[in-house]
This record gives structure tokens, sequence and C-alpha cells, in this order.
């Protein structure tokens, strides 16, 4: 019935592997968990590598592929027909977890997301990006996903029926870090398969620190610069990104000039205090959409 699969990349599981398990034990159904790691460092793959068990399969990669091309290659390894697919830095928060994804398996549903949440305890202040942004921007109830589901699908915590999945997989032409499934959710939309959310979320339990953030929040925008080049920009796309829209507008209004100007001016500004935790969320806005500017023209 479910095959878990977590893709790992320095980031001790057990914790996440043990909450599992007990809901695992809990199905009238069958299930397994599967980690693939992706060249963590030695410490993290010494830790993880004995979570290896009869329940549990293991693989170590001798090399890094990235985020896309280890969540296609799970297709290898799982025996079952529905894939559940984790993030290694979930937390379970609910005690039917699992058996809330069953019920829309067996109500015949192809594609299922939970969504995920953010603490509600402040972190300390080199977190405080990432954690403002996740509650701001990711952490939204099932009925507002919803309301525009392929835009708002996310692979940190999903299912997906194996035919399904084989039949489009994550682009890995993506490479690097983000909009692997911004692509993915736009692909479904195009071969018309339903993604369906629920309130069904995990924990966003490994904070980024600023730094950290901002490079993936760079990187992710020249992931989208990628996909716009080898999708010769498909004004439909555009329409369901939130950053390639504003971009798209302030191209017809002829601003990008001097929002290129702008960034150019204050990103040696701006950088550092986002990096320094400085997390006022119209002025990472700005920076993300100056960083496109630059890196990307039609």
């Amino acid at each position: 019935m479910l095959s878990v699969c977590i893709p790992v990349y320095n980031v001790k599981v057990g914790r996440l592997v043990s909450a599992l398990q007990e809901q695992i034990a809990t199905l009238d159904v069958p299930a397994e968990i599967v980690l693939i790691d992706d060249h963590s460092e030695k410490t993290y793959a010494e830790d993880n590598s004995t979570l290896a068990s009869s329940k549990v399969k293991y693989i170590a990669l001798p090399e890094n592929i990235g985020r896309a091309r280890i969540r296609n290659l799970f297709l290898k390894y799982v025996q079952y027909d529905h894939l559940l697919f984790l993030d290694c830095d979930s937390e379970i928060v609910k005690k039917d977890f699992l058996q809330a994804y069953i019920s829309e398996i067996k109500k015949g549903a192809k594609v299922v997301c939970g969504g995920r949440v953010y603490s509600d305890t402040v972190p300390p202040k080199l977190f405080r990006l990432h954690w403002k942004y996740g509650r701001e921007k990711e952490s939204k109830p099932a009925n507002e996903r919803q309301k525009n589901p392929n835009a708002s699908f996310m692979t940190n915590n999903f299912v997906v029926d194996r035919m399904v999945f084989e039949g489009i997989k994550l682009d890995e032409r993506v490479t690097g870090y983000g909009h692997e499934d911004t692509l993915f959710g736009y692909q479904l939309k195009l071969k018309n398969i339903a993604v369906n959310h629920i309130d069904n979320p995990v924990l966003h339990a490994h904070l980024q620190s600023n730094p950290q953030f901002v490079e993936n929040t760079e990187s992710a925008i020249l992931n989208l610069v990628r996909i716009m080049l080898f999708m010769g920009d498909d004004e439909v796309f555009v329409k369901e990104v939130t950053l390639l829209r504003a971009y798209s507008k302030c191209d017809r209004y002829k601003l990008l000039p001097f929002i290129r100007f702008l960034f150019r001016l204050n990103a040696p500004i701006l950088r550092p205090l986002l990096c320094s935790g400085f997390d006022n969320m119209m002025t990472l806005n700005f920076y993300k959409l100056g960083y496109l500017t630059i890196n990307y023209s039609k």
C-alpha cells in the first residue's frame, strides 16, 4: 500500500523513523520506510545507517545527485503503489498522520499534499528569517492551498500514486536547490491530474541559518531562471509563480531597468541585512525580485 520515502542529507533521521514506525504498527495495510542518503557527511551517514533493518531500507549514494534525481530514484527501491515523500528535516506532529493519507488513498486520490507548519516559539536571531518566511508564506491551511492547488504543491510532505509519478517524475534538469516542486505541480496541471490538499502537516524542525536561507533563496531563483529558459517563457507557468508574476507585471510597466538599478545600488546593504536576521518580508520580496532582474531577461 504505502512506501514512505525519505531523501536524507546531513540530518539524523532516527527520531523521524521511530515516529513513523510507531504509526505503521497501527495500520491495517502494509507499509515500508525507504531512506536514500544523498552522500551525507560521515557523522550523519554512520548514524543513519544503523536504522537499516527488515522494515527500513537504507541506501547510501556514493555521490550527491540532488533533490530531483534522488526522489526519482526511489522508484527503483520501493515495493508499493503509493509513495509518501517526506523531507528529512520533518517532525511528525499528528498521531494519525499516516492513517490520514491512507484514508485519502482509499478514496482514490492520486496526489495528496499535507502541508507544513513551523514552531510557535520564536527562534534565535540566527534562524529568524527562515522561521518568519515559513510561517507567513508556507504554513497555510488546506482550504487556502486548495484555492490554487497545483501552485501550492510542495515536495516536503506528499503522497503520489506510483503510476502517476512514473509518468511525470521530477525534472532532473532542475539541479541545486529550489523550484523542482513548482515545476512538478505545473506538470501535474498540464496532465489534468488533481492535487488534493489536506490538513496533515509535518513540522519543519530544522531551520536554516539566515545566511544559508539567503543563499538557498538565490539558488532557487537561479533554478527558476533555468526553468524559464528551457520552457520558453511559458505564460501559463508564469501565472503560477508569484515571483514571475511580479516580474512580468514590472516588465509590462517598463519598471525592470529601474528595479535593476535600485537592486544593484542596494544589494551590498540588503544582503548583509537579511543575513543578520532582518526579517521584513517586503525587504526579502524586493531582494528576490531584484535578484531575478539581474539574472534573467526576456
